[in-house]
């Protein structure tokens, strides 16, 4: 069983900067195709950015293209997503989740994937 564990999140000003990780146990990290997804309350799950198993294929959202940027480390089980001019409507809980599958024409929907984090709040306020 894989199990996935997010930090980094935090409060921060409008144009900072933040890095969110997620680690995996479990299970090698290397076997699975990475999500990462945010959800604000009273709206649906939205996926920002996604990344293959050997990192080969990156994929963003329209929101997020340009300003976030979507790694993973396969020898430290770890995803990362560094997120740069941070705006208050990237304002959400972000999860990051795994997939057995690698395809990019797949990698924003959530049913796609079998194991999710618990989330990281992340808060842009002025």
């Amino acid at each position: 069983q894989l199990q996935l564990v997010e930090s980094g999140g935090g409060s921060v000003q409008p144009g900072d900067s933040l890095r969110l990780a997620c680690v995996a146990s479990g299970r090698r990290l290397a076997y699975y195709g990475i999500g990462w997804f945010r959800q604000v309350p009273g709206k649906e799950r939205e996926a920002i950015s996604g990344i293959s198993k050997s990192a080969g294929g990156t994929y963003y959202a329209d929101s997020v293209k340009g300003r976030f940027i979507i790694s993973r480390d396969n020898v430290k089980n770890t995803a990362y997503l560094q997120m740069n001019a941070l705006k208050p409507e990237d304002t959400a809980v972000y999860y990051c989740a795994a997939r057995g599958g690698d395809s990019g024409s797949n990698w924003y929907y959530s049913y796609e994937y079998d194991y999710w984090g618990q989330g990281t709040q992340v808060t842009v306020s002025s």
